[in-house]
């Protein structure tokens, strides 16, 4: 059996177990870098398996390949390679794709990691979401939203779909008419900084009933070992007093849904999000491999060029967060320019006076030097040449000046957009009406391969 490799850094290394044949077939495909020494294996491998393959330079094109010379896979397993996706189908190790012709690409953040996927150059679906906690701060503007619009704005047709999923914002008691006014405030404010429903679709995920569909079923894909692993969970269980819901456990299988429900190829991420993606990405192989056939794509995180994190305005070791009980903690798009000035005059800094980038001494600063930049399109010197020889008090209301000018247009066609409730709702309805097309097109599909179909 060979198995291309995509790029000469990247290496397929497939192990036999000794004793007990894997549940998925024999042979296992596990991508690392640069070695097939057991330390690049999972922990829970080591000194379990045996590596059973050798490189080689295909004739021709040149293309590496991994070729298994002991370890026969099953008839089953075979089958399954032949779609030209080999997935491991353990808990704790990462599912990246081999893929004919080594037609491989790769996706890299500023921090020089990538996530290996199996697309062409250009997305084919682009999808994201955002929980309607109200107007969206100015952490969820920088780190996603704004690079939503820039992904509208790009060359091609291929569907982009921007979600409120207000789905997941129910795994904490809801007010229902809170609710349903931040569902509002939020879409507007996806309008107001710049979202075209006439280059993308805008919907709110609970009227497209697909997604809980697909969500039941993906449920019994996952198992409670890769929930519990979660972060988020991790850290909210034991944060609460009362026994923790079952939608909190299982709303990172509701994600995959609203992933995959669309075939996306290409989701907008922040470093907080890709532990949920790559849960979706283990779940889609998964499923693939279930029914035997390549149902759904593996989705890959598209990373802003510039990975911005905004921080907490009054505890600057912490994100910028809706969840923080102080408004002061941040500020929203839609404050005016004396809540803005005030909150930066509160922000904390630190005993020195000068202005200066250093974000493990000097948080509070290096934050609004952050916010700054982000505002004004400078780079962090530039920022801080620009401010040398300024204190920290003035440097603040140059920062207060900065983000006030740059949300005055969005405040304004925000307000435009409370006066045209009409607008926003028949915004909603066309774009629920459009997701949940292609929503239904997939699950004609997963209800076929499932057996649902009669």
């Amino acid at each position: 059996h060979i198995l291309p490799l995509g790029t000469p850094d990247m290496l397929a290394c497939a192990w036999r177990f000794g004793a007990a044949p894997h549940p998925r077939g024999v042979a296992v495909a596990y991508q690392c870098a640069h070695t097939t020494r057991s330390a690049s294996a999972p922990s829970a491998w080591r000194g379990a398996v045996d590596p059973v393959i050798r490189l080689s330079r295909a004739s021709g094109n040149g293309a590496r390949t991994a070729i298994v010379t002991r370890g026969p896979i099953s008839s089953r397993g075979a089958a399954f390679l032949s779609t030209r996706r080999a997935h491991t189908q353990c808990s704790d190790t990462p599912h990246l794709p081999l893929t004919a012709g080594g037609a491989q690409r790769r996706l890299s953040s500023t921090s020089g990691e990538a996530i290996v996927g199996s697309r062409s150059a250009e997305p084919s679906v682009v999808f994201s979401g955002i929980q309607p906690t109200g107007t969206p701060h100015l952490g969820n503007y920088i780190g996603a939203i704004r690079n939503w619009v820039r992904m509208q704005d790009e060359p091609g047709d291929h569907p982009r779909l921007f979600s409120v999923v207000d789905l997941h914002s129910i795994t904490m008691p809801q007010d229902p008419e809170t609710l349903r006014r931040q569902i509002r405030e939020t879409a507007i404010s996806l309008l107001a900084v710049g979202l075209d429903p006439a280059k993308c679709t805008i919907f709110q995920q609970s009227r497209v009933m697909q997604h809980p569909e697909l969500a039941w079923i993906l449920g019994c894909i996952a198992t409670t070992g890769q929930l519990d692993v979660m972060t988020q969970w991790k850290s909210k269980k034991h944060a609460r007093s009362s026994p923790a819901r079952l939608g909190l456990f299982s709303y990172p299988v509701l994600m995959a849904a609203d992933v995959l429900v669309y075939k996306t190829t290409h989701v907008p991420v922040g470093d907080d999000q890709r532990q949920h993606l790559e849960l979706a990405r283990t779940i889609a192989g998964g499923f693939n491999h279930q029914v035997g056939a390549a149902v759904f794509p593996i989705p890959e995180a598209v990373v802003p060029p510039v990975a911005a994190r905004l921080m907490s305005l009054r505890e600057p070791e912490n994100k910028m967060s809706k969840s923080d009980r102080s408004p002061r903690s941040r500020i929203d798009i839609t404050d005016d320019v004396d809540t803005v000035r005030a909150k930066m005059r509160k922000a904390v800094t630190d005993s020195r006076g000068d202005v200066s980038y250093d974000r493990d001494n000097r948080p509070g600063v290096t934050n609004l030097i952050d916010i700054y930049s982000n505002m004004t399109g400078k780079s962090e010197a530039e920022t801080v040449a620009e401010f040398a020889g300024c204190n920290t008090l003035q440097f603040k209301e140059g920062v207060a000046v900065a983000v006030s000018e740059h949300l005055a247009p969005i405040q304004a066609e925000y307000r435009h957009l409370v006066a045209n409730p009409e607008y926003v709702t028949q915004v909603l309805d066309e774009g629920a009406i459009r997701a949940t097309a292609m929503a239904e097109k997939t699950m004609i599909e997963v209800r076929r391969a499932v057996g649902f179909t009669i």
